[in-house]
């Protein structure tokens, strides 16, 4: 039976993607592992690899195609011994992410009837190797594990007796495979047998206006529409709904940096060099400012935490998030555990993450997570600004630009450079209070920046 190739989600995020470049052609031979496209999401350009074996029977979709919906058939492989004449029932038929039971339809039973019990199936075990393990394609051990079935239970119908995608879309129809079907079924019964609660109706977000009225407030030769790209959708919803969820409040200090400047000259003058003469690292003022709050955090640990309705999760790393411009939007690159981390190796990691975030080729697992974030646009000339929480963090660090300031030490006025930095929070898990500490604990690595090298 034919393979499709689908849309994949290659973010928790992403509804749907470019098609961006095909790396094989109709008739090539592929194996599982094999990279066949790069697919741009909403935050980068990936390479996609084939999760089965089998020839390019078809390519669906073009290169270059634009919004292609997450499932929707990209591809068509061909496994061993079948001919093209299993392609038109490939395309033809729909793409569904798994069989629904519930779509079939249903009878009822006579009220005075008992239900007939339904018999156990069962299940062929697939062959293993002498190893143990169970001879499966890659899709089909993927498929299984997101639905909880055991694969050994599965009957493989694929050359050698190999469980392929057909034989767990099977087991899903069929009831079988699961690994505690019975545990399962004992725990539903309960809630079965309970009357349903109504549901009570959603509260409905304000809408604004549509863009219809928007644009009959314009000349039309007054402006041009350039439609919105995938990331851009992305970044609406995700601030819109971070708005209107998440309770901000904000907390405002400043801070002098006088010795954090002087001490970072001194870092950067004493770094080695290669033969060219270039320096091993340049440390800069935001790398400084990422480990000061990855430490504060350390310091506070309370204010670590993302908020979820069955608990707070209060996290053992700062796994720090940094805003990057890119061309068309934003993404956040993590330095993961940066309280551990030297400052030279945090300048290392933060421009190779920068150069190819703005490449659109990171990695899913270095933008997607963290436990907070740090905005800075200071190199911009802004004083300050209140930057807008990116869920499921519950902080936000917003950074201006380091000022020349009078400023008062014992009965004299004296110069000095000032960096005004707000910190967003949800209110949900971090108070005033918590957040007051944090920030405080902030001021006094940035300003005694000595600290964070001990």
């Amino acid at each position: 039976m034919s393979i499709k190739i689908l849309m994949p989600a290659l973010s928790p995020t992403m509804e749907e993607g470019n098609l961006a470049k095909w790396l094989v052609k109709e008739g090539d031979n592929v194996s599982a592992g094999d990279v066949i496209a790069e697919i741009e999401t909403d935050k980068a350009t990936m390479e996609v690899e084939s999760i089965d074996e089998g020839v390019v029977g078809k390519i669906v979709v073009p290169e270059g195609s634009e919004g292609v919906k997450v499932n929707e058939l990209i591809a068509v492989l061909l496994e061993e011994g079948e001919d093209e004449s299993a392609l038109d029932e490939a395309t033809s038929a729909p793409t569904a992410d798994a069989p629904k039971a519930e779509e079939a339809p249903k009878q009822e039973a006579p009220a005075d009837s008992p239900a007939p019990a339904a018999a156990p199936a069962t299940a062929t075990p697939a062959p293993k190797t002498e190893s143990g393990r169970v001879f499966s394609s890659p899709l089909a051990r993927r498929l299984a594990k997101q639905n909880g079935l055991d694969i050994s239970l599965v009957n493989g119908t694929g050359p050698r007796g190999r469980v392929v995608k057909r034989d767990i879309e099977a087991a899903l129809a069929a009831g079988t495979g699961k690994a505690e079907t019975a545990k399962t079924a004992d725990a539903a019964q309960p809630a079965a047998d309970a009357p349903k609660a109504a549901e009570a109706p959603k509260p409905t977000a304000p809408a604004g206006q549509s863009d219809e009225q928007i644009l009959k407030l314009f000349d039309k030769d007054s402006y041009e529409l350039v439609p919105h790209d995938t990331m851009r959708k992305v970044i609406a919803k995700r601030l819109t709904e971070s708005k209107q969820t998440v309770p901000h409040f904000y907390l405002t200090v400043d801070c002098e940096l006088d010795e954090l400047l002087a001490l970072r000259s001194q870092l950067n003058g004493s770094a080695p060099k290669d033969k060219d003469g270039n320096p091993a690292y340049k440390i800069s003022v935001n790398d400084m400012v990422i480990k000061a709050h990855a430490m504060a955090l350390k310091a506070v640990p309370g204010a670590n935490a993302s908020w979820t309705e069955g608990g707070m999760l209060v996290h053992k790393h700062a796994d720090v998030g940094v805003a990057v411009s890119i061309d068309g939007g934003l993404i956040t690159p993590i330095i993961r555990r940066a309280e551990e981390k030297t400052l030279s190796t945090i300048s290392v990691e933060m421009k190779d993450l920068a150069k190819r975030a703005r490449d659109r080729k990171l990695q899913p697992d270095e933008f997607q997570g963290g436990t907070t974030s740090v905005s800075n646009l200071g190199m911009f000339g802004v004083n300050d600004f209140s930057a807008v929480i990116n869920p499921p963090h519950a902080t936000i660090l917003a950074v201006g630009a380091g000022i020349k300031k009078p400023v008062v030490k014992g009965d004299e006025i004296v110069p000095a450079t000032v960096m005004s930095v707000t910190l967003s929070t949800d209110h949900r898990a971090v108070d005033g209070a918590l957040g007051a500490e944090l920030l405080q604990a902030f001021k006094g690595f940035i300003e005694n920046p000595m600290s964070m090298l001990v």
